[in-house]
């Protein structure tokens, strides 16, 4: 399905049409179909962003059109036509469209004719030229080799993997070694490119890793979702190189081969015992790397990247904070578990699947997209409880600003037996407020019975144990033990020396 929300953002951006269709993986006619939608309706992308996919398409496109039928060019002869002299793509783009009027079909945009037309050069082995903007590109990538520290207690070398970006404008480029290759590695290593070079390029492309790109075919490109925040933290685009085709990220693949060398090679001989004592060494060598004088023409690529740096979008004024996805169901106390801690959403959606974003100091909860909660993340001992009053059912919330002093009023205000009862409950845990749970399950039993009975329930389980509980009172009631007070007698005579323990009031069946 087509990312209509991501469309609205990368031009929010001041991305062309041709780059936001190359990010989102569509048609740039889907792109200025959808941007002429939004425009007709009065939809900009401060409006969208508070929008779910979803909800965007249905105000975008309420009805469903079928697809127009586009005549697919001859590339075959297309690419004969370009082998002559003053020969261009746009001359023959022009002579392909004059052909499909002529034939009444419908003919392919010219960023489409184009695209088609490269994927046809690369499928018959043919290179292109690609031209390199400053601040237009980052290119990043693991390298192949990796390096190592030791094992201070058994003196085994632990593997540490190379993590290279290039700014294919100027070749200025920025490494980092971590211990794996897993995702909050992969985002430490963006954001510290992105700190290095003191600002973002409008595009990043990197290889198909699972902690990048879930999935990359000619039709869908789908990024991972913590990547793709990051993209939209620094306000970036996310364009993959295509699978096995390593010729769309040339300069990327020749630096890694080269800082291999430079660094990789050089440092070969050298023992480290930290990681921050091997990316020091890693950092010199880099330094000598950007500033080593071109072979060929004047310059370095650290003079290079002063000429490039003023292109750079600047970096937002907070680092990108990574942030783990989790799904959990909405229990009926209306609170989520997540690593052991619950926090509370709106009641409604008890019973519902959830999309939890946990980051270092956050909790957020969204439902379909939309976000319905959100907590300081809470840590410490497990089995705490963050819950907001505007989560809860309208009858707990009357309930919320009770405490100690003001149960123990009621209770008094209901008898003695009740007052002792809840004393009890209120002192029979280290934390009084542990005691609240079960004040408030009794105080809940007057909505049922009155308080005269739930006074003479209490009576009668404090004659069974000084310690009763809440289910013993509520069990009274509710078998109507409470009413036999007031039939028993006030004094029992005493029995006889050889009086049996039962006498035969106990078997009397006419009560």
């Amino acid at each position: 399905m087509t990312d209509y929300k991501e469309i609205l953002r990368l031009k929010n951006l001041g991305f062309s049409n041709q780059e936001v269709a190359a990010a989102v993986g569509c048609g740039r006619n889907t792109v200025t179909r959808t941007l002429q939608r939004a425009e007709s309706i009065g939809i900009g992308w401060h409006e969208a962003r508070e929008l779910s996919t979803e909800e965007l398409r249905k105000q975008l496109f309420p009805g469903s059109v079928d697809r127009p039928q586009y005549r697919m060019p001859d590339y075959e002869k297309v690419h004969k036509e370009m082998q002559k002299s003053g020969v261009t793509l746009s001359l023959l783009w022009v002579e392909y469209c004059e052909e499909c009027r002529a034939n009444g079909e419908l003919p392919y945009q010219s960023t489409q004719f184009n695209k088609y037309y490269a994927e046809y050069v690369h499928k018959t082995k043919a290179t292109m030229h690609l031209d390199h903007k400053p601040g237009e590109t980052m290119q990043v990538d693991w390298a192949g080799d990796t390096m190592g520290i030791v094992d201070t207690d058994t003196g085994e070398m632990i593997p540490a993997y190379l993590f290279v970006s290039v700014l294919p404008y100027s070749g200025y480029a920025y490494a980092e070694a971590f211990l794996d290759m897993k995702q909050d590695a992969w985002i430490s290593a963006h954001v510290n490119a992105y700190r290095f070079y003191g600002g973002v390029t409008r595009i990043l492309t990197p290889d198909n890793l699972k902690t990048g790109v879930i999935k990359n075919t000619k039709d869908e490109t789908v990024i991972n979702r913590a990547y793709r925040e990051m993209a939209e933290h620094y306000g970036t685009a996310v364009i993959p190189g295509r699978p096995r085709k390593p010729k769309d990220k040339a300069f990327v693949e020749g630096s890694v081969g080269v800082v291999s060398t430079w660094i990789i090679a050089a440092l070969r001989n050298q023992k480290f015992f930290s990681i921050r004592e091997l990316n020091e060494a890693i950092s010199e060598k880099l330094y000598e790397f950007n500033h080593k004088p071109f072979q060929k023409k004047e310059g370095s690529r650290a003079s290079a990247f002063e000429e490039e740096s003023p292109f750079l979008l600047p970096l937002p004024t907070t680092s990108f904070e990574l942030a783990t996805w989790k799904i959990a169901t909405v229990q009926y106390n209306y609170h989520i578990s997540v690593d052991k801690q619950n926090y509370s959403v709106p009641y409604e959606y008890i019973k519902q699947k959830v999309d939890v974003r946990l980051t270092q100091r956050t909790v957020e909860v969204f439902f379909e997209g939309n976000r319905i909660a959100s907590h300081p993340r809470l840590h410490g001992r497990p089995n705490q409880y963050s819950t907001l009053e505007a989560h809860m059912p309208p009858d707990h919330q009357k309930y919320l600003q009770w405490d100690g002093d003001r149960f123990r009023r009621w209770a008094e205000s209901v008898g003695p037996n009740t007052a002792a009862v809840v004393q009890h409950f209120l002192s029979m845990y280290k934390i009084e407020q542990q005691g609240y749970k079960a004040c408030m399950a009794l105080l809940k039993l007057t909505d049922k019975f009155s308080a005269e009975r739930l006074e003479s329930a209490c009576r009668k389980a404090l004659s069974y144990t000084p310690q009763p509980s809440y289910k013993i009172i509520q069990s009274i009631l509710k078998s109507g033990q409470d009413h036999l007070l007031a039939d028993e007698p006030k004094e029992a005579k005493k029995p006889s020396q050889y009086s049996f323990t039962r006498g035969a009031d106990y078997y009397r069946r006419d009560k």
